[in-house]
């Protein structure tokens, strides 16, 4: 059970530093980046760990890239959505929020 958590937090705590990694390298190398978002999302997926709401829509569920808005990534407001668009593959994501 202790093992457990500690995997899980350690997990967690590499998938924050691969996103804030590709954050932070896609100006140069936005392919590095999209390899840091992949990995941090195999991470996820091993370990059964939600992607951080923070980190969660900053990659493509389609395509697997990392987005950056205004880049490869378009965000836009919409009938009480947010629209997220992938530049890469087209793929659209409507998110709710309210006021």
């Amino acid at each position: 059970m202790r093992n457990k958590t500690i995997m899980k937090r350690r997990a967690l705590r590499s998938i924050n530093a691969l996103f804030k990694r590709a954050d932070s390298v896609f100006e140069e190398s936005p392919e590095l980046a999209d390899r840091y978002a992949q990995i941090a999302r195999r991470i996820s997926l091993r370990c059964r760990i939600r992607t951080p709401k923070r980190w969660k829509r900053r990659y493509c569920k389609k395509c697997h890239k990392f987005l950056k808005p205004g880049i490869n990534a378009r965000v836009r407001l919409r009938n009480k959505k947010i629209v997220i668009t992938c530049l890469e593959c087209k793929n659209i994501v409507r998110v709710p929020y309210k006021n």
